[in-house]
């Protein structure tokens, strides 16, 4: 056994773990964040992305012990507490979008997703359609085709650079009035499946 010591969503941990254990593993068999979801264990899916110091990886890849020292922040970090009874008020604007644009369907990707998104924003606040194809290459959705996949993160985007946009359920993003870009406002109203 191998003593690690790690911070997971603000808090610290401190474990005896097998030096084979995947950081996957011990996030949900070790200290139940079951968010993290294992989809493949081949780090194909992107299913189990999380932050590690920072950088979205695939927990799959990476030993826990690997992770010693480390600051590690998975799906059930983003949220805070709700502060006005609105289950949704303490969620963070990529899990906001993700709702108000339905981009998911079973959701089982969707932590991975969201993950991978956080790490794109934080490098490119205001990325294109392509940008955002790109940033989530190595994540999965068998259910969705993307479109609503990529108009949520471009949502996000969008509000967390304080811009206004329309609600999804008329028309979504894709024709939301995006107030104070209209450079990203035609990028979201052509939004185009990718072959």
């Amino acid at each position: 056994m191998t003593r690690v010591q790690m911070t997971v969503d603000g808090q610290a941990c401190d474990d005896d773990v097998e030096p084979r254990l995947l950081l996957v593993h011990y996030l949900r068999d070790v200290l139940g964040k079951t968010g993290t979801n294992v989809g493949c264990d081949t780090s194909n899916c992107g299913a189990c992305t999380v932050h590690l110091d920072g950088d979205s990886v695939k927990s799959c890849t990476v030993l826990t012990v690997q992770a010693d020292g480390a600051e590690v922040a998975t799906i059930e970090g983003l949220a805070q507490p709700p502060t006005d009874g609105d289950a949704t008020s303490g969620w963070h604007p990529l899990q906001k979008a993700f709702h108000a644009e339905h981009g998911l369907q079973c959701g089982y990707c969707t932590p991975g997703m969201i993950m991978s998104s956080m790490d794109l924003l934080g490098r490119n606040p205001s990325p294109s359609e392509e940008d955002v194809r790109h940033g989530l290459e190595g994540n999965l959705c068998r259910c969705t085709g993307y479109v609503n996949i990529v108009r949520s993160v471009l949502r996000a985007a969008a509000e967390l650079r304080g811009e206004t946009v329309g609600d999804a359920d008329e028309g979504g993003i894709g024709e939301a009035d995006v107030v104070s870009d209209p450079e990203h406002e035609e990028q979201l109203e052509n939004l185009e499946v990718a072959p």
